[in-house]
């Protein structure tokens, strides 16, 4: 086990001592972190930024899934840390909940070392991308790639994995420049994610240089305007979202884009 710092929540003490010891079992050396509620785990995790967290789905003063969504939203640097939500029942609907607050993994109690142990190397040995948009803030939902499917391909952006990064930065761009009013923070942080992955995705090929070039201009305009008091222009960073779109390859560009 690779986690060195890891922070559990969970009201009932018996339960968040159950689980440490497990932990160390696995790793002798690592610190386990605990805390009853929400805000003393929030607290925590400003303190020690840990590199994985475990947090029961809900408590006394505690909501898992908000948790997950404040840390997510936050800026400290354990923000992108993985996190394993742990619960008594294991509905659907608990389950896509938690994947949708950027919840990494579930555990349902009651567990053994050895399930505990498959939830950690499944978010160590098995990294999955990071995903800044302006709803949705955690690892990447999809958790098989198209190179894992034979089956037919149902959307049009269905392919290479290229193709797929580029049209997802590009939807996100489009929602985080509707955003900027709203969510200043969030929008510069979702903008400056996807320029990342725009310039690291076109690198080195001449079909997608005039894309590389317009999202390198993008970087530069968000490196030198201060985010917080309006200080990014909704119009200056709808008309980057636009060139984006109007340079990108047709099979890349998002459907709404196509159809215009």
């Amino acid at each position: 086990m690779q986690f060195s710092r890891i922070l559990v929540i969970d009201p009932i003490a018996l339960n968040a001592k159950m689980l440490a010891n497990l932990l160390k079992g696995l790793n002798p050396s690592c610190q386990v972190y605990g805390a009853p509620t929400a805000p003393h785990g929030m607290s925590l995790a400003r303190e020690v930024s840990p590199d994985l967290i475990f947090v029961e789905s809900v408590g006394p003063e505690l909501d898992g899934m908000q948790f997950a969504r404040d840390l997510r939203r936050s800026v400290l640097p354990c923000r992108e840390a993985a996190m394993i939500m742990v619960s008594q029942e294991a509905t659907a609907g608990l389950i896509l909940g938690a994947r949708d607050a950027g919840i990494h993994e579930f555990l349902r109690r009651p567990y053994t070392m050895g399930e505990v142990e498959k939830r950690i190397d499944a978010v160590s040995g098995n990294p999955r991308d990071w995903i800044e948009a302006i709803q949705y803030i955690g690892p990447d939902r999809r958790r098989f790639n198209s190179a894992d499917y034979s089956g037919p391909r149902k959307r049009r952006t269905d392919g290479s994995p290229r193709v797929q990064k580029i049209n997802q930065a590009l939807k996100i761009v489009q929602s985080a420049a509707g955003a900027v009013e709203s969510d200043p923070v969030q929008a510069a942080r979702a903008l400056a994610t996807q320029c990342r992955v725009l310039i690291e995705v076109c690198s080195g090929a001449e079909s997608l240089r005039k894309l590389c070039a317009v999202a390198m201009h993008l970087q530069t305009y968000l490196t030198s305007t201060p985010v917080r008091d309006h200080g990014l222009s909704k119009e200056q960073v709808e008309t980057f979202a636009h060139n984006l779109v109007l340079v990108a390859p047709a099979e890349t560009r998002p459907k709404a884009a196509v159809a215009a």
